[in-house]
């Protein structure tokens, strides 16, 4: 599951310049994928687990609330101005802290279903491969339009996906409490994912103003959407 974080390998030998005209149209289907997982895929799970949905929607916020708070903190740690350019790096440690999450949810939902039995842990782990390849490209795109070199990106992606390691051990460890803890920080990813696409991401890619390539991030935008619709009946 973790060596899926290692797919940018397909475009470290591409050159510089050419890497930089992909970077928009991949950012593009990394803001699709990144709404598509918090609304399809982790919302619906916890709002199905919740007792109480206004409660659930206050974690929601609360997430986007600490992930604004983070931004803040790093923003003040390296003395950053809100209007340099430097501020666009804040993305790629925040992008790491909420996949490093979300893997962890990743992980800890692998092994509570391989405690169910080794056919349900199977159909588990095959279905969240297939949801992470396309979130794990746009990641490694993410990095690398934060200010990542591609070595860098590959390797702080990777690290992020050991969590799902991680999340496995927990849940074979605390197989009793795994759900509630696991309902718990579904709120936190969810959140990170909605704040680094809509108040990060998105007003880069508004910067964009050619009504060609444009079109071709409001499409690729779609296709990231799409694809983790179409996931979800592999699931």
């Amino acid at each position: 599951m973790s060596l899926l974080s290692l797919i940018g390998v397909a475009f470290i030998s591409i050159g510089e310049k050419r890497l930089k005209r992909l970077i928009f149209v991949m950012v593009s289907l990394a803001v699709g994928s990144l709404y598509g997982d918090a609304f399809i895929h982790l919302l619906p799970q916890m709002f199905a687990k919740a007792q109480h949905p206004i409660s659930a929607s206050l974690y929601v916020l609360a997430g986007i609330f600490a992930f604004f708070v983070l931004e803040k903190f790093l923003l003040w740690r390296h003395r950053h101005d809100i209007d340099s350019e430097e501020a666009i790096h804040q993305v790629g440690y925040m992008n790491l802290f909420a996949d490093g999450v979300h893997n962890f949810i990743d992980g800890m939902i692998i092994g509570a279903s391989y405690l169910v039995g080794h056919s349900v842990g199977i159909a588990t782990t095959l279905a969240v491969m297939f949801h992470e390849i396309p979130h794990e490209m746009g990641n490694f795109f993410v990095l690398i339009f934060a200010g990542f070199t591609k070595t860098k990106a590959l390797f702080f992606n990777f690290l992020s996906a050991l969590f799902a390691v991680l999340g496995t051990v927990v849940a074979l460890l605390l197989s009793a409490r795994v759900e509630h803890f696991a309902s718990a920080m579904l709120p936190l990813a969810a959140g990170g994912f909605i704040y680094i696409a809509g108040s990060d991401l998105v007003p880069e890619l508004n910067k964009e103003v050619a009504p060609s390539k444009s079109l071709v991030q409001v499409f690729a935008i779609g296709a990231g959407g799409g694809l983790m619709l179409l996931l979800t009946f592999l699931e």
